[in-house]
């Protein structure tokens, strides 16, 4: 059984910093995809940032130059470093990985249970 589990969430004035980690554990055999997602009250599930299947990085736009991501594969965890947060980036925080269980099985996405920002005064 895989899990995802994140950590590093809470309440932070605009302008702070936060950093969220995102732990894989279980019986993978590979991750081929892993980032984080956000999801505010009344919005759409939105992509902050992720790792791709080829390596590189993708950020919302809204995030460039504020929010970095970074990962540790032997630990199978993915981190992102938040600067500069404003009001705006107050959401629930899902870590996702694109993973197979053994060689040659279809990969599947996995979700972890979320954490909570705020930015506020």
């Amino acid at each position: 059984q895989v899990q995802l589990v994140e950590s590093g969430g809470g309440l932070v004035q605009p302008g702070g910093s936060l950093r969220l980690s995102c732990a894989a554990s279980g019986s993978i055999f590979s991750i081929y995809a892993m980032g984080w997602y956000r999801q505010a009250p009344g919005k759409q599930r939105e992509l902050v940032a992720a790792f791709t299947p080829g390596g590189s990085i993708n950020y919302v736009d809204s995030v460039k130059g504020r929010f970095t991501i970074s990962r540790d594969n032997a630990k199978n965890t993915v981190y992102l470093q938040m600067n500069s947060l404003k009001p705006e980036d107050t959401a629930v925080y899902l870590c996702y990985a694109d993973l197979s269980l053994f060689r040659g099985a279809v990969p599947m996405d996995y979700w972890g249970q979320g954490t909570q920002v705020t930015v506020s005064s």
